[in-house]
Parts: structure tokens; sequence; C-alpha cells
């Protein structure tokens, strides 16, 4: 039996001696190996933190002290010395372990925050609850892995500084390019000092002191204050960190577990807000992840063991928008790509590339990528902002008040819209389509295959006046699809017999859409399916099409409330139009993670399962099932 097999939880850990947790160490970054050759999943941070992840599970007392970590990804070490190793094999598969902390799992996970940069506010809030209501449970807030990029992790930094009362840790997992370590007897010995006590009441006495000493008094304090701080700061580099009033330990080797111990076991004692500073390597243990240039194996696709070497796979979304984005540099000098810490998941290394000045990585800062994108149009150039459609909902203000009011053209860029499966809840990207809808003057455009997201894209950047937004899901398009007409700027896909149904096809649902169409005809039904291309606003053709025919249903890989189909439904009521509407989308709720095929056929988003919805309805006559009002104007 391996050791890693024994452990049921962190307490198990403490029985470990020096041997037995060097196997340890050994084991679990095998598992991870492992794991993630079948499946993905994020490598190259996990192998990065596995001795800071061991020593923390052996200074503190979770679940009592509670561990948060910045970014969730960091966390399937934690998760096995929290007593799901034997479970690691269903990573990220349905009804498996979540690649995230998950409260559902485990008593040891208590936020699930795989949106970076919030860490450090759960804690500073939990460590001020534990010191109102009296008890003792320290917290530990491991934030790394770019998150301290993100403004947010700063806000907290400003009020956790002044929070004293608290027992907080924060552990600053420094995985990049950083500070020289801080070696030798006596930085050790500085570190014990300023996590003692009684060294503030020491400087406390000692500046009381001197200043009431005439003449020198001040000045000597100052003196001995400046040579106190200059030694300290020749050999770390806290002065940042002190300057907000918060104590800093480091940096320490973050591979060296027990020199992790004995910062960690310092910054417990001290009773107030510490900061613990972690050198550490992305990929460490694993050669293949420690050569990948580009980021380690931050989340490869499952890949041989031995070589490294990522599995086959078609092109992707990305991959077409990367080269597009590539074209329209050569032709268009003004534009400009900005990205928020996802140059390569996104696709703009390949602008960056070959157009170095003209490519703007912010870090994990959504909010400041859009008002600085809006900065840059009102400086007369046109930038393309490319995020995860799940992480522009926290620049939903920047995007409104900044870029929109102020009439400025920049285009969003949404990679991995709709369900995204495997990362669970708070990746899949079933937002935009509705929050944006209430921003004025914003075009959206949700493209259903490579040659439409190539016309899209050209159209967005050609508008300057507003902010455009172009969407495409996760994974491979589809083949393309040819329309048979035009109506108004909509493509029109299928049109077969009477005007039955009208069936309204959003973005990358438009092959379920045609699919549907398909079952529909072999029932004798007509259909007539749309491709709006441009979603917001509201195409004129489409009210008129919808008059025309019996039902209308519309497809969206959205939410379904305040989605598409929600502002057709109001178009419709507002041109009198009566003609009874069925939407479908993604219903309101955290979608367990799963395949995006498995989770659509979950939420009846499948060609069966729409046909069949849309053929009982037509069969039962009015009222329709799910079918939504529309008011007859007065």
């Amino acid at each position: 039996m391996s050791i890693l097999e024994t452990i049921s939880g962190p307490r198990d850990l403490r029985s470990l001696d020096e041997a037995q947790l060097e196997t340890l160490a050994s084991e679990i970054r095998d598992l991870l190996v492992r794991s993630t050759s079948k499946v993905g999943g994020h490598l190259g941070p996990n192998l990065g933190v596995v001795e800071l992840t061991m020593a923390i599970h052996r200074v503190f007392e979770s679940p009592r002290d509670r561990i948060v970590l910045d970014t969730g990804h960091q966390g399937y070490v934690h998760k096995m010395l929290t007593g799901r190793a034997g479970d690691f094999d269903t990573l990220r598969q349905e009804g498996g372990l979540s690649g995230y902390p998950s409260q559902a799992e485990s008593e040891h996970d208590i936020v699930e925050n795989s949106h970076a940069s919030t860490a450090l506010s759960y804690a500073d809030g939990l460590a001020k609850a534990y010191a109102i209501r009296g008890e003792d449970r320290h917290v530990v807030a491991v934030i790394g892995d770019g998150a301290l990029t993100g403004g947010m992790a700063w806000e907290a930094l400003n009020n956790i500084a002044v929070a004293q009362s608290s027992r907080l840790v924060i552990v600053v997992n420094d995985n990049g390019r950083s500070y020289t370590p801080t070696v030798g007897g006596l930085a050790t010995a500085l570190t014990s000092l300023r996590t003692d006590p009684r060294y503030e009441t020491v400087l406390d006495m000692v500046k009381r002191r001197l200043n009431a000493v005439p003449g020198v008094g001040s000045a000597a304090y100052d003196a001995l204050h400046a040579m106190k701080k200059g030694l300290k700061d020749a050999l770390a580099p806290q002065g940042l960190f002190e300057d907000l009033g918060l104590k800093y330990v480091g940096p320490v080797d973050g591979h060296d577990r027990a020199a992790m111990e004995t910062a960690l076991t310092q910054a417990k004692k001290y009773g107030a807000p510490v900061i613990v500073h972690a050198l550490t390597r992305k990929g460490f243990g694993y050669d293949a992840a420690e050569r990948h240039e580009a980021d380690q194996f931050h989340s490869p696709q499952p890949f041989d063991i031995e070589s490294g070497e990522e599995k086959a796979r078609g092109r992707i979304w990305t991959d077409h928008f990367a080269d597009d984005m590539v074209e329209i540099g050569h032709r268009r000098k003004d534009v400009v790509a900005i990205t928020a810490a996802m140059m390569h998941p996104v696709g703009l290394d390949k602008f960056q590339a070959h157009f170095p000045d003209r490519t703007f990585d912010v870090g994990i800062a959504e909010q400041h990528a859009a008002t600085s994108a809006a900065g840059l149009a009102m400086g007369g150039l046109h930038p393309v902002v490319a995020v995860y459609a799940t992480f522009l909902n926290r620049a939903f203000d920047q995007v409104l008040m900044d870029v929109a009011l102020h009439r400025c053209g920049v285009t969003f860029v949404l990679d991995r819209s709709g369900v995204t499966g495997d990362d669970g809840a708070s990746h899949n990207g079933m937002w935009d389509m509705s929050v944006l809808q209430v921003v004025p003057r914003l075009r959206l455009a949700a493209p259903r295959d490579a040659t439409r997201l190539r016309e899209l894209l050209d159209e967005a950047v050609a508008v300057d006046d507003a902010p455009t937004v172009v969407r495409f899901p996760k994974g491979p398009p589809p083949a393309d699809i040819e329309a048979v007409d035009r109506a108004g700027g909509c493509d029109v896909l299928v049109r077969s017999g009477a005007r039955d149904v009208l069936v309204v096809a959003v973005g990358s649902m438009a092959t379920t859409a045609v699919e549907v169409a398909d079952r529909l005809v072999a029932q004798g039904i007509g259909v007539t399916v749309v491709d709006p291309r441009w979603v917001k606003p509201v195409d004129p053709a489409l009210i008129e099409l919808a008059r025309d025919h019996e039902l209308v249903v519309s497809i969206e890989d959205n939410g379904v409330q305040g989605g598409c189909g929600a502002s057709l439904l109001q178009a419709l009521n507002a041109a009198g139009v009566t003609t009874p509407v069925r939407l479908h989308g993604v219903p309101q709720e955290f979608l367990d993670h799963a395949k995006r095929a498995v989770i659509l056929e979950r939420i009846g988003l499948s060609p069966q399962s729409l046909a069949r919805g849309i053929v009982e309805a037509m069969s039962a006559g009015s009222p329709l099932e799910h079918e939504q009002p529309v008011e007859r104007p007065r």
C-alpha cells in the first residue's frame, strides 16, 4: 500500500517522518501526472504546490482552520490530502471530483472559487467573523498563479492591513520570476523576530523613550528605524506589504517543506495578519511540464506521460479566431489586442507574435481591460478584448459605463461561451447574452461556424461608435452551414414546406436547429430555420417572419431568462405579433460538471428532445406547453 492510500485526512500527515513525507510528495506528483494525462486538467499549478500544501496541512488543522485557495485550480493536492486521492480517476468527469474546491465533496472545501483574486476577501470576512465570535481559529488564504494581478486582491489587502485582530495567514504562491530568495541565519533570525508578538511592543517602547529625549531623540529613532528597514529590505522584499501594515515572512523556498512549515508556524503564532511569501516553480517535478515554455502545462489536454506530447486534436474555435485576428491585424493598423492573463488560451499569442507592440496582457484584471480598451478607443485605435465568456461578468460595469456610455468602438470576443462542461458551474459562459441585453447600443454576434466567425469579426471591428461582442463556444466548430436565403441581416438555413414553425437558432445551436428541422420535416411539419447572426439588436426581419408562422421556437446556448429568446419575445410583443413563442436555453441554475454534450442532453437542448417537444406542441394545438404568453396591444 502506498503512503498516499493511508491518508484519510490532514491529521494523518503529522505522524509521518521525513522519509515518508518525501515519498508522499513523489506519490502525489505521480498521481497528478497520471490523472491529468487521461482527462486533462490543471497540472502545472498543482505540481508546484505539493510541498506547500503538505506544509499547510501539517501546521494548520483543517477543517477547524479554514483554507481558501486562489485560484481554486491549485486545489488538487489539497483534495488528495483531505481523503479524496482514491477518487482521482474521476477528476472532471460526470459524477466525479470537481476540478475546483467543492462544498459538496468535503468539509475541507469552503469556497468554490475558480474565478481568481477573490480568496483574500473571503478570508478577510471569515477571519473577522471568527474574531467577533471569539473562536480560536485561523484562516489561511493561498493566493498565486497570477491572482495577485487582480485589483480585488489589493482591495482586500487594504482592508486586511487594518484588521489586527484577524488570525489570518496569507500565503503568496509566487510561481513566476520574482525576488531573489532570502537565505542565511540572519534572515531566519529576522523572520523569527518580526513574527514574535513582543517585537512590536519593544519597538513601541523604544520609539516612546527615544522621542522623549529632547533635541536628538526623534532623529535617533528615525536613524535606527531607517537602519532596521534598510537591512530588512536588503534581505527580503517585504517593503510593499509592510508599508500596508502587514507582517511579512520570506521569501521561502516553497518546495522545501520543512522551511515552509517553519515559516507557517512562525506566522501562526503572530496573532494578526501575516504574509508568507513562497517561491515555487509551476510544473515542478515533471520534466515535460517544466520544459513547456508556453505555460508549464497549466491546463493541458490529455497527453502522453513519457513524451509530454498532448494528444492530437482538431482545430477549435480559438484557432480560427487566432488566425482571423492576425489577418485583420495586417489589414488594420489601428486594431490592438487585449487579454486578461489568457494570451494562449484565447489564441492571442499568434497576434502577439506578429504585433507585439499592439498586444497587451493586463493580468487577471478584466475591469481594467475594459476601461483601458475604452481609453485606447478614445485615442483612435480599435481594441479587441478577448476573454472567456464567464469572466466578462466581472467587467459588466465597465462595459456599460466606461465603454458603451462613451460610444467607444471596442470589440469583446468571448471564448468558451455557453455550456463548457468539464470545469463546472463557474466556467459555463451562460450569462453573457442575458447581462449584455441591457447595454444600450451594444451589438452582439453569435457565429454558427468558422466562416461566420470570420465574417462577423470583420463586421464587429468596423463599428467605431459602440461596443460589439462576438461569442463562440468551446471545442471544434461544426462544418460550415451555408444559407439558402437571406432575410434582412439574417441567414435562412432551412425553408421546407408550409410556414408552420420558425426556429430561431442562436450561434452554436444552428447545427442543432438544422437537425431539429430534419426531424420535423419527417413528421410532415413545415419549418423555417433562421440564424440571426447579430442577435442584439433584434433584426426587424425576424419580427415579420414570426408574424407569418404558426409557432416560433428560439434555441440558445445561454440562460433562458433575459436571453436572446426573451428579447425576441419582447420585440414581438411590442410589434403586436401574437404568434406563440417557445423559449429553449440553459436553465438558470449552476450546472454540475460533465461533458458539454451530456449537459445539453440533460437540459433538453438535444435535437431529439427539442423536436419531440415541438411535435407534441403542434399535435396538441393551443395552448402550447411552456408557451410564453404574448400580450395583445390594447
